[in-house]
């Protein structure tokens, strides 16, 4: 099996990375900056692949040419939370520059990727898997504030439920999935559970894929997550 896997070089990404290889795949593992961390992983079936899905690439260039002629699975995992909640994202605070800069990366991003990866994941009759957030429910939200990465993650799903409903024809699954609060550097390591249990939870829905409807919105544990 081909597993691309996007934002893989840390947190999330880095163990849907581990998980994969455990599981016998050839991981493609993508990273912006740092791939420190992927370079401690020992396995031949590892490629590490620079990609910032903020710039437009084009099919020829070295690195997505880089990329199997088939993928099995696409994991669009890369995100940022941006400027700090309550001096950053409030109300009175939250600026046009800061919500572009996150939309960029948390909802642009994954639109980029799909777009230079489709033709292969159609080939494989594969998999789309969308990592959004539960802050990106609006019926789930009771809080406010976060504007941007709020905005940005239900921009996601929306994009993502497009994308199922346009890929459904070529037997392409798509799903949306909310990782849980997991301890990573993104939530300074607070949370309710590890990577582990996040990712092994995302790894059973996505196996699980057809019982849901194309790009439902699912978290780890299987609850699906009202929008």
């Amino acid at each position: 099996m081909n597993v691309v896997i996007i934002g893989a070089g840390r947190g999330i990404g880095l163990g849907f990375v581990k998980h994969y290889l455990n599981q016998g795949a050839s991981v493609w593992a993508c990273y912006r900056s740092d791939r420190r961390r992927l370079d401690e992983l020992d396995s031949g079936r590892l490629k590490a692949v620079h990609w910032d899905i903020c710039e437009d690439k084009k099919a020829e260039q070295p690195d997505v040419i880089s990329f199997p002629d088939t993928i099995d699975l696409l994991i669009n995992n890369a995100g940022i939370y941006g400027p700090d909640k309550e001096n950053g994202q409030s109300l009175e605070n939250i600026s046009p520059e800061s919500m572009r800069d996150v939309m960029e990366v948390n909802c642009f991003g994954p639109l980029r990727v799909v777009q230079h990866l489709k033709s292969r994941i159609i080939l494989a009759k594969g998999k789309i898997v969308n990592v959004s957030s539960k802050m990106g429910s609006s019926e789930d939200n009771t809080s406010g504030g976060c504007y941007a990465y709020r905005a940005s993650k239900a921009c996601l799903v929306s994009v993502s439920k497009s994308m199922a409903i346009d890929l459904a024809p070529f037997d392409v699954r798509v799903i949306t999935l909310h990782p849980g609060w997991v301890k990573t550097d993104m939530t300074r390591h607070n949370g309710l559970i590890d990577v582990e249990t996040s990712v092994n939870g995302m790894a059973g829905v996505i196996d699980d894929i057809d019982n849901y409807r194309p790009g439902e919105f699912v978290a780890f544990d299987g609850r699906r997550i009202p929008y």
